[in-house]
């Protein structure tokens, strides 16, 4: 025999037992078992790579997490060399070949004969010992490319001719199809599994109604709902004796709806057992249809709802025992708002004293006319509260009371604040403005700190208060008003007008009806009781329970002469809530004057005392955060006024 013939007998007996291996394959991966895919594949890739002296053969599929990437699932490398990452991408490592994969058509690849712009794939191949390969594309059907079969050559140059591309091409389809299998299996399992799961947490039974025959089938649990032996023959008339007999028409006419129309079929029904408390069944049905597409049968699942249906009755009864109370309620809750209206005249006023009841009984008197009133008492007294008070409390209560704080408004603004102004009454007056007494028209306008009006308004605002009118700023037409006017001063205006700072007509004119805020060391008995609402207020809002104040802490409170009055125990009481983190109040005392050593008249020197205090310990910084003002309870023009009044200035240095 010459070379030639023996070289053709060797390559004959060399595709013969290939294509003996292939047929062995295939035969294998019928009906196998989707447990034995991964195994199968492996082995598969092995022998044939044994079979044509392949060094490696790699599977990639499609990755579940990114669907355009293709991750590494099977492979089988006799010869080693470097470690395989437990995950790899082809996106990371192959991207010059998994774009041609998605062609679809087989790809064969020279390490060295890789184009340019495969780089990477030329340097992982590289890595790895890849000389040469074939890529299959792995697709289900014609459908997309879900994956690639690889085999690789890595210790010489391989050639691929034709007839062995279309054989591995055939190995390619069966794995395919093997994985497709068992993923479709895998799937079934999960399904199955989640409907078993279902069915056993919801405690349901199942059944299934031929209407032709009346014939009914159920499984035990169904049974067990209806009250039916297990091995009583069962059709669908002897299943209306175990149901209430009022519910047997809903029964009949939601079978005979579903039969008739294809629709499902819901309905409740009570069944009783005759051993047995009464039960509910929530039953859901489905027509299926037979060969001849006519209903053949009603196949449903019932489940026993009786403790939903015990709990509805349970919550309307609730409900209507709420409603009740709710109704009573709100009898209640209105009296009681007209007997603390009519006690104390209004809600957020605190106290008990005989001082702030006289207050008030004030404010009850004066609240329903239009009557100017004048408020005067000391910073932070809470004569803005008696204003709401008085407004809530009058006819005009329908529409918000308008606050002007005069002392916060700069002299060169206050005017077009309260009556208005004219585009281009001066210079950057670029809109016209509406005015704070137009805006209260048919209302109340509060003016706090009425004593720091510039002398040439007063003559304006008392025509206001005599007439209702006045003029826009840069306006020659008069505006009519029908506004009640609540002013508040916490300086002597009587001293003004004396001392030529303050109109004596528009001091008569608005001290009509005056109410003297008491200050809090005259009102002592109820700093428990601001204390507590105060320290409700913002616990509530910071999300803290405060359950007791020690009685050290609140003898300290009675005893301090409060020169800023409720504002400065209000900020007191705030900055011990921040810093209190048990459910016992801890209030961080400032430095207090001593009480108790001074002698009827010398309030003022405390008070005088108190603020040269705080302003060396501020280091004399009256505005901000932790300033003085803050510290001492004040707006800072009220501060400056009482340097003013008292005679306090900065020491020089």
């Amino acid at each position: 025999m010459t070379q030639s013939e023996a070289d053709r007998q060797k390559d004959l007996e060399e595709r013969l037992a290939f294509e003996t291996l292939l047929a062995d394959l295939s035969s294998r991966f019928v009906n196998l078992p989707a447990e034995q895919v991964d195994r199968a594949v492996e082995d598969a890739q092995r022998r044939i790579c044994e079979c044509l002296g392949l060094d490696l053969s790699v599977l990639w599929q499609r990755s579940t997490e990114d669907p355009d990437n293709f991750t590494l699932t099977h492979y089988y490398r006799p010869l080693g060399g470097p470690p395989v990452p437990e995950q790899m991408d082809a996106r990371e490592t192959f991207p010059w070949a998994l774009r041609e994969v998605q062609r679809g058509v087989p790809i064969v690849m020279v390490t060295e004969d890789l184009p340019p712009e495969a780089a990477r794939d030329q340097e992982v191949r590289r890595h790895f010992g890849v000389k040469s390969s074939l890529v299959v594309p792995l697709s289900a059907g014609g459908g997309p490319i879900v994956g690639a079969l690889t085999f690789d050559a890595m210790r010489t140059g391989r050639a691929w001719p034709e007839p062995l591309v279309t054989r591995l091409t055939l190995v390619a389809q069966v794995f395919t199809n093997a994985l497709a299998r068992k993923s479709a299996d895998r799937a079934l399992r999960a399904s199955e599994a989640r409907l078993s799961l279902a069915a056993a947490s919801a405690d349901a039974g199942l059944w299934s109604l031929e209407p032709s025959s009346g014939h009914l089938w159920a499984t035990d649990k169904a049974r067990e709902l209806f009250h039916i032996p297990p091995d009583e023959p069962l059709t669908f008339e002897r299943f209306l004796t175990f149901v209430r007999l009022e519910d047997h028409a809903p029964v009949r006419q939601g079978v005979q709806h579903a039969v008739e129309t294809g629709q499902v079929v819901r309905v409740e029904y009570r069944t009783q057992p005759p051993d047995g408390d009464l039960r509910w069944i929530a039953s859901w049905g489905q027509v299926h249809a037979g060969a001849s597409g006519e209903p053949d049968r009603l196949m449903g699942v019932s489940i026993d709802i009786t403790d939903r249906k015990n709990a509805e009755e349970h919550l309307r009864q609730t409900l209507a025992e709420v409603q009740q109370l709710r109704d009573q309620l709100q009898h209640q809750n209105r009296y009681l708002q007209e007997q603390v209206k009519g006690a104390s005249g209004y809600d957020a006023i605190v106290g008990e004293s005989p001082l702030i009841r006289r207050v008030l009984a004030r404010v009850r008197q004066v609240a329903p006319t239009d009557t100017v009133v004048l408020i005067t008492g000391e910073t932070g007294t809470g004569k803005e509260l008696l204003a709401h008070a008085i407004h809530d409390l009058s006819r005009r209560r329908q529409k918000p009371l308008v606050t002007v704080n005069c002392a916060a408004l700069p002299p060169t603004l206050i005017e077009s604040e309260l009556f208005g102004r004219e585009k281009g009454a001066y210079t950057g007056a670029t809109t016209r403005q509406v005015g704070r007494f137009e805006v209260a028209d048919g209302s109340t306008i509060f003016l706090d700190e009425v004593g720091d009006l510039p002398l040439e308004l007063q003559a304006k605002l008392l025509r206001v208060l005599e007439q209702g009118q006045f003029e826009r700023l840069g306006s020659t037409r008069t505006q009519v008003v029908n506004v009640r006017i609540l002013a508040a001063a916490n300086r002597d205006l009587h001293d003004m007008m004396q001392a030529g700072t303050f109109r004596a007509d528009l001091f008569y004119r608005l001290n009509v009806f005056p109410i003297d805020v008491p200050p809090l060391r005259d009102r002592r008995e109820d700093i428990p009781l601001l204390v507590w609402e105060f320290v409700r207020q913002f616990a509530r809002k910071m999300g803290k329970a405060i359950e007791s104040i020690p009685p050290e802490a609140m003898d300290r409170l009675n005893q301090h002469t409060w020169p800023g009055n409720i504002r400065e125990l209000r900020n007191l009481i705030e900055r011990a809530l921040i810093v209190s983190d048990t459910r016992v109040l801890q209030i961080e005392f400032p430095s207090f004057p001593p009480v108790g050593l001074a002698t009827p008249g010398s309030l003022e020197e405390i008070e005088r005392l108190h603020i040269r205090q705080i302003l060396d310990r501020t280091g004399w910084r009256i505005s901000g955060k932790n300033g003085a003002a803050e510290q001492l309870g004040l707006i800072p023009t009220t501060l400056h006024s009482k340097l003013k009044r008292f005679g306090i200035s900065r020491p020089h240095k």
